[in-house]
């Protein structure tokens, strides 16, 4: 009797451990994207202090990349087609809870913090965030089918030069800016049409930023937490 409680403590001990290295149990239609793509790189800035606030934003308790299950099949055909390249698919950001959304709305109604205004908006009013819709109430990323990403070389693990920085809110980001070098215009198309021919449509003012056509969640804003 002794011995058989505790193989039930050892089995549920295991599947306590298993599940917190997983992470939560999530809605259905979502996954975990490093499990569907396992060699997929990810810079998650928004758990850490690297990012355009300057310190981690609520909701994102963990690095954890989530998306729509459509989403990452979607994404696991560009990595493949890039992949045969030499390069690959590094993402900055996928699901966003909406609490974290609005933690960038307060931040952003604080003008007196401007932390990491030198580093990601120098030539933008802190005030103008919203009317020039670098930061909005709700985002297409809570709705599990947006991912940011950009393009690294698989050899050197360095991510391909794209002109400006992730998250830099400014027209050097737009989609159209032309004013880049001819390897960075490159890069940008390369990006760009990749991620067109497998059924992505971009955000004009940040060339990372993309959704899903026909996403599967196209009205419902989640607030589940990344932990």
């Amino acid at each position: 009797m002794k011995l058989k409680n505790f193989h039930i403590t050892l089995v549920l001990a295991f599947l306590f451990i298993s599940q917190q290295s997983i992470g939560q149990q999530l809605p259905k239609g979502f996954v975990y994207v490093a499990e569907v793509i396992p060699n997929i790189q990810l810079d998650l800035r928004y758990s850490s202090y690297n990012n355009f606030v300057g310190q981690p934003i609520k909701g994102y308790q963990k690095a954890r990349c989530i998306l729509s299950t459509q989403a990452t099949e979607a994404l696991k055909k560009v990595q493949l087609s890039l992949n045969k390249k030499g390069l690959g698919v590094l993402i900055y950001d996928s699901y966003r809870p909406q609490q974290a959304v609005d933690h960038f709305m307060k931040w952003a109604k604080n003008t007196n913090d401007t932390l990491m205004k030198q580093l990601y908006y120098p030539d933008v009013k802190k005030k103008n965030l919203f009317k020039k819709q670098y930061i909005a109430t709700r985002s297409g990323h809570s709705r599990g089918s947006t991912i940011d990403i950009t393009i690294v070389d698989l050899k050197t693990g360095i991510p391909l030069d794209m002109g400006s920085p992730f998250d830099f809110f400014g027209s050097e980001s737009w989609v159209s800016n032309t004013n880049l070098t001819n390897t960075q215009i490159a890069n940008r198309n390369l990006l760009q049409t990749t991620m067109k021919q497998f059924n992505f449509k971009n955000y004009p003012k940040e060339w990372w930023h993309f959704t899903l056509r026909r996403e599967p969640f196209p009205t419902t804003y989640f607030d589940f937490p990344l932990n």
